[in-house]
């Protein structure tokens, strides 16, 4: 299906488990549930570092980005004709990036550098930070993707002008003892930016120990949620969003007229 106007988007997100640095169980763990997806979609979200977990061992991990999880993403964009997006590790000039993949169905992609490291793991001594933001067109709608602890950071996701979208989405190793902090913040996201949010978070233990459970969302521009996860479980679930709702909204209450301009410096 060609990038052509879609007043309704299907989103469908994947809330699974994840085996610990190894890109080979991931990626035919994650063809079995893209494959399984029953209808139609226009957007397949994966986990932050979807084909290895949230490890800081990059150096055994790292990719390339014509390496065996950017063919694989290539080749599931293909086959359901629709943008699969989420992040990996990347090494790239002598540096590891947290990046986001957003591969279309032609083959063609962008991506997007995270740009808040998570200081409490130690991201920021093994991994370099991104410096730019990119909104993504897709189907006639603006789409704005993030990843994990740029939640916290409201500034580097404020819809301004020059800064326009219709969805906000986040990939994410969240782990369970904050869970009421994504929860929360997807949907201060939401209603502060008068945009959806679709935040998709993995489940099970990582090999660290570290427990994560899911809380998975999809949340309209009133902070009202979609969708229906069940906590702790791996789940698929598609959802079907509306750009004129979103749009009708800001018209009858136009509060981003009065927001604050302001410049974020690299």
């Amino acid at each position: 299906m060609p990038n052509t106007f879609s007043p309704h988007l299907s989103i469908t997100l994947i809330q699974a488990q994840l085996h610990w640095e190894s890109a080979e169980k991931n990626l035919e763990a994650f063809t079995q549930k893209i494959q399984a997806i029953s209808g139609p979609t226009d957007l397949i979200l994966l986990p932050e570092m979807f084909s290895s977990g949230f490890t800081m061992n990059a150096a055994a991990n790292a990719e390339t980005m014509d390496g065996l999880s950017v063919q694989w993403m290539r080749k599931m964009a293909f086959q359901k004709q629709a943008v699969v997006t989420g992040s990996l590790i990347i090494e790239e000039d002598k540096k590891y990036y947290n990046r986001l993949i957003w591969m279309r169905p032609d083959g063609s992609f962008n991506h997007y550098d995270k740009r808040h490291l998570f200081r409490l793991a130690g991201e920021e001594q093994t991994y370099t930070a991104g410096k730019h933001q990119w909104i993504m067109s897709w189907r006639g709608w603006k789409i704005f993707p993030l990843i994990c602890y740029d939640l916290r950071f409201p500034v580097w996701s404020r819809r301004k002008k020059g800064m326009d979208y219709d969805l906000l989405l986040y990939v994410a190793n969240w782990p369970e003892p904050r869970i009421e902090a994504w929860k929360k913040l997807l949907q201060a996201r939401a209603i502060e930016n008068q945009c959806y949010v679709a935040g998709l978070n993995r489940v099970g233990k990582d090999g660290n120990g570290m427990n994560y459970t899911g809380e998975s969302g999809v949340i309209d521009c009133q902070g009202n949620i979609l969708s229906h996860f069940e906590t702790g479980k791996e789940q698929t679930e598609t959802v079907s969003i509306k750009l004129e709702e979103v749009q009708s909204f800001r018209q009858r209450f136009a509060f981003g007229e009065d927001a604050d301009d302001f410049e974020i410096t690299p």
